[in-house]
């Protein structure tokens, strides 16, 4: 009989929902580094949700690069440190994070000037020079924990940085796989937020980043829906200001995740 009664009540804690069971209230994640490897889960309003975030490039292949106050700024690791922040900012809301790519040593960096290596991993695979092959590296990696993972709601968030004369200043804009609605979707949520936190917090600036679908490998190649970000021109010296403060990298990567949290609960 005893038995029995322990039976039935492990089964209806089982059935119960997740609010009603005892919830984690803290988790944690070794490449955020030693000082923010624990983080508190703030909520359960993105529980259910997957997501695969890859900071373009790394390893061998720096991406773009920049020139400010005499030190180089390289693409890949300004984009890794916003992908750790966003992460970071999604497992706060209960959510499961791939990172794809992944630097052992970096974790979250303050300051201005982020020092290039070539320590980046495919999830600890060596990340090869070619392109081709690079690409289709971590789109593999990204479908293979696709499959195995549960849920209806599972994206794909590929941080870049473009580079274009030193003159030219882009807002952030957002290019999503051709036909990809649930992807558009998402970009035009995401776009939406940043023009809305501009008009706010600087008012008169205005917001001129775009929405376009685009066949990029990554996107025609990865079963997720995904977004693909280009955070800005990383020669402009405007648009550096958006990378080397880190107080804007983490803005950045908190009105992504904002952006997200609205097009997972309009899903």
């Amino acid at each position: 009989m005893k038995k029995l009664l322990v039976a039935v009540l492990s089964l209806i804690v089982f059935l119960l929902p997740l609010s009603a069971q005892k919830k984690k209230k803290s988790g944690k994640e070794p490449l955020f580094g030693k000082a923010l490897a624990t983080y508190p889960i703030s909520s359960y309003e993105l529980s259910g949700a997957c997501f695969y975030l890859v900071s373009g490039h790394g390893g061998p292949d720096p991406g773009a690069i920049g020139t400010y106050q005499g030190h180089k700024l390289h693409e890949d690791e300004y984009a890794y440190d916003i992908v750790l922040r966003l992460g970071r900012e999604l497992l706060m809301r209960g959510a499961k994070v791939h990172f794809i790519i992944q630097d052992k040593k970096d974790g979250i960096r303050n300051g201005t000037i982020l020092e290039n290596s070539k320590r980046e991993t495919c999830m600890g695979k060596e990340i090869p020079l070619d392109q081709v092959t690079r690409l289709k590296q971590r789109s593999q990696k990204i479908d293979h924990l696709y499959k195995k993972d549960k849920g209806s709601y599972k994206r794909a968030i590929f941080i870049h940085i473009d580079s274009r004369s030193r003159g030219k200043q882009t807002d952030v804009y957002f290019y999503h796989a051709p036909g990809s609605k649930q992807g558009k979707r998402l970009a035009d949520r995401m776009r939406n937020t940043l023009a809305s936190k501009y008009k706010k917090h600087q008012p008169g600036r205005g917001f001129n980043g775009t929405v376009s679908e685009r066949g990029l490998y990554v996107l025609r190649n990865t079963q997720p829906a995904g977004v693909y970000l280009e955070l800005g021109n990383i020669r402009n010296s405007r648009d550096q200001q958006r990378l080397v403060l880190e107080n804007n990298r983490q803005a950045l990567a908190k009105w992504i995740a904002e952006a997200i949290v609205v097009d997972y609960k309009g899903k």
